[in-house]
């Protein structure tokens, strides 16, 4: 009966650790982002990542070029690091689903990633294995775009492990 406590306490624990957002809240918030309006084109972004403890373990520039076809974008991202190492490329492909929902690939995501626009919010969730060392972990990304007006935009990614946030992404975005 002990174990059972122990078991019942540590899910409930454990299940408080990973960063949760509610969308709603930005549902009036204005500009409204419009995922295929903003990424239609040239896009530069500088980002950092940090660990659990909040040590900066990568910093990297992306030039990301968008182009529309029908209900869908394809997102080729070129990426450069002053710190750490990772993808030096990535493509996606996000097709434009009905009320707001999105739906994409990539060459190194697990699976199907998911999105949902919330105002001037836009939430993007998906599963990818990270290197580190010789060993690949399998995680989720759970990311949050703002836009802050029509040419910027900020995105702040949730990398969850287990149900804990293992490490957090920051990136800006502007439109060239």
């Amino acid at each position: 009966m002990k174990s059972l406590f122990f078991i019942c306490v540590l899910t409930v624990g454990l299940s408080g650790c990973a960063t949760s957002l509610d969308g709603d809240r930005y549902r009036s918030i204005e500009p409204a982002f419009d995922l295929f309006q903003f990424f239609d084109g040239e896009v530069k972004a500088w980002g950092l990542v940090q660990n659990r403890s909040g040590e900066v373990v990568q910093k990297f520039e992306v030039v990301i070029r968008g182009s529309i076809q029908g209900n869908q974008i394809t997102l080729d991202e070129t990426f450069q690091y002053a710190l750490g190492t990772g993808p030096e490329k990535r493509v996606w492909q996000i097709a434009r689903l009905e009320n707001g929902q999105y739906q994409g690939t990539a060459g190194d995501i697990i699976g199907e990633a998911s999105g949902l626009t919330h105002g001037n919010a836009f939430q993007w969730s998906y599963r990818m294995d990270i290197p580190v060392d010789d060993t690949l972990y399998e995680v989720s990304f759970e990311d949050w775009f703002w836009a802050i007006d029509e040419r910027r935009l900020f995105n702040r990614s949730y990398i969850q492990k287990f149900g804990f946030d293992v490490a957090e992404v920051t990136i800006f975005m502007e439109r060239q």
